[in-house]
């Protein structure tokens, strides 16, 4: 059974979704909130450590009743029961959608054209965890008969974004392996790897499904030579493993067999972490800590399933960036994360997201008349607040934000952690509530201003406030928590590309500008000119004269 192919905008609920939408547009949040005292209780779900507050929102109960109809319209339960399936849901490349399969416990059964994936997985995850305690406990060493101390993944796109945020995330579990990665073709960033490296105790990972991605090709070969500066050729293969598709093209860099980890085309790059592609991660906070991110991405996905969607937070969380994304036509969400760990976390959602569903083709092959998918941005509280807060705060921009917090501090500081998690709540308070005019007038008029001093500033210090906020509570940062974060954005990805009926796990938009390079990079090679635009032209000739 293939995803439904149904317009949203055909659906009895989006049509009352707009009649709806016209009415409460201007609702304000705090009369929402004075017209009902429960109205807290009533938007929240709290699941295992999770404590997911909607309620600062502009919906009513209206509203998530006419959202819930609308998933129930496009058919998303028949939708997600399709893709754990393991039906062939990404229809253009003809392939089944199961990355939550690499976290399924032993005991499932998962078919992909006839065959059983988990008992494969399963091998898979034994030898991940092998090759990370052989590396861990000095079993492997390197040529010159000395124990790893630094690992570098050789990637791009999925193949390093997400091991890369993860690695950052969970830096607190870490272990006295070294982790680099190395993404960019720009060979300036590649020689600021290698400075920090001795190639007797490095260990290299070449991510790539095709093992032919050109900018990963080309820093593992530019790598290759440097390492090959140090070392004999032989040595190549106790410093180099891949993680491909293509083995028998890994084993021609010099790879071995036994220490090339598969991918599978069901997986796609962006979501590849729960796979042999989180094999830094493995190698940086240990296989116990890596299958306990997978458990708990295992743990949301069991929720996603069988949760009713009134209850369901990715469900719920979905159809709120659709209301804002489609009836507000607000553009883009901010993901603001309160914990330095995740700085490279919200980069990591804008591949997921944006790669996704950017999308302006339905399933059945016509434009779309509405808009699709959302711009991701943010970076972690408190920074984000002495950066782009006063947009959010006073611009003429509707942005939602998710807010994500941690109730205890890793470390153990709790004056930080008091002052931090006060940041995070206020934030959200002061986004609802806004400032009026007689709040300034009154405060201005304890700091001793005139009437004309008032009368001058009070326009600027007016908040409007009304501005929609979730907030994701989390008790504490740790490998299960993080994998059960990660999979709900994953689920929240897959239900807005139901609703929109587009097909959110091919990337063809990735393509054109690559091939495009290889013609432009033959011109520089060869001193020669093809059939440019004038524009592209110009500027190629600009670089030749360098």
């Amino acid at each position: 059974m293939s995803l439904p192919k149904i317009n949203p905008t055909t659906t009895k609920a989006w049509q009352d979704l707009l009649e709806h939408f016209s009415r409460i547009q201007n609702v304000k949040m705090t009369d929402l909130f004075a017209k009902d005292a429960n109205r807290a209780n009533m938007f929240l779900i709290e699941w295992e450590d999770f404590y997911i507050d909607f309620s600062k929102n502009r919906i009513t109960e209206e509203t998530l009743a006419l959202l819930l109809k609308l998933a129930e319209q496009v058919n998303l339960k028949e939708a997600i029961a399709s893709q754990f399936s393991g039906n062939i849901i990404n229809e253009t490349e003809n392939r089944a959608v199961l990355h939550a399969a690499l976290r399924a416990p032993e005991t499932e059964t998962i078919l992909v054209n006839g065959e059983n994936i988990i008992p494969e997985i399963a091998q898979v995850k034994r030898n991940i965890k092998t090759f990370t305690n052989q590396v861990l406990t000095g079993k492997l060493m390197g040529f010159t008969g000395k124990a790893f101390t630094d690992v570098v993944n050789i990637g791009i796109g999925g193949s390093d974004l997400g091991p890369n945020m993860v690695v950052e995330s969970l830096k607190y579990y870490k272990n006295h392996i070294n982790t680099h990665f190395v993404s960019n073709v720009d060979g300036d960033h590649i020689h600021e790897v290698i400075k920090k490296i001795n190639p007797e105790t490095t260990l290299f990972i070449i991510v790539s499904k095709t093992f032919t991605t050109q900018e990963t090709l080309s820093n593992a070969y530019t790598i290759k030579k440097w390492f090959l500066s140090h070392a004999s050729e032989e040595a190549v293969s106790k410093h180099f493993v891949a993680v491909s598709a293509h083995g028998k093209i890994a084993e021609k860099f010099g790879i071995l067999p036994d220490r090339v980890f598969p991918m599978w085309d069901w997986v796609g790059g962006r979501f590849s972490l729960w796979s042999a592609v989180g094999l830094s991660i493995s190698l940086s906070i240990g296989y116990d800590n890596f299958e306990k991110l997978l458990k708990g991405a295992h743990k949301m996905d069991i929720h996603f399933k069988t949760a009713d969607f009134d209850k369901n937070i990715p469900v719920i969380l979905a159809l709120i960036s659709v209301w804002y994304n489609n009836f507000f036509e607000a553009e883009s969400e901010a993901v603001i994360p309160y914990t330095q760990y995740f700085d490279r976390f919200t980069t990591y959602l804008q591949q997921a997201v944006m790669e996704s569903n950017g999308k302006s083709t339905d399933r059945n092959g016509e434009p779309v008349n509405y808009q699709t998918g959302s711009i991701i941005w943010g970076r972690p509280g408190t920074n984000a607040q002495h950066a782009f807060f006063q947009l959010l705060h006073q611009g003429t921009k509707l942005i939602p934000a998710d807010f994500i917090g941690f109730g205890e501090s890793l470390h153990g500081n709790q004056d930080h952690q008091d002052n931090l998690i006060s940041n995070f709540i206020a934030q959200t308070e002061a986004l609802l509530n806004g400032k009026s005019k007689k709040e300034v007038i009154e405060e201005l008029k304890l700091k001793g201003k005139t009437v004309e001093e008032i009368k001058t500033v009070l326009p600027f210090k007016v908040f409007e406030g009304n501005k929609p906020t979730n907030t994701i509570f989390i008790k504490k940062l740790t490998p299960e928590s993080l994998g059960k974060l990660i999979a709900l954005y994953e689920h929240k990805i897959f239900i807005q590309g139901v609703i929109w009926n587009i097909f959110s796990y091919d990337q063809f938009g990735v393509e054109l500008g690559k091939e495009l390079s290889q013609n432009i990079l033959q011109d520089i090679k060869n001193n020669t000119f093809s059939n440019y635009d004038p524009s592209t032209a110009n500027i190629l000739k600009f670089y030749l004269k360098k």
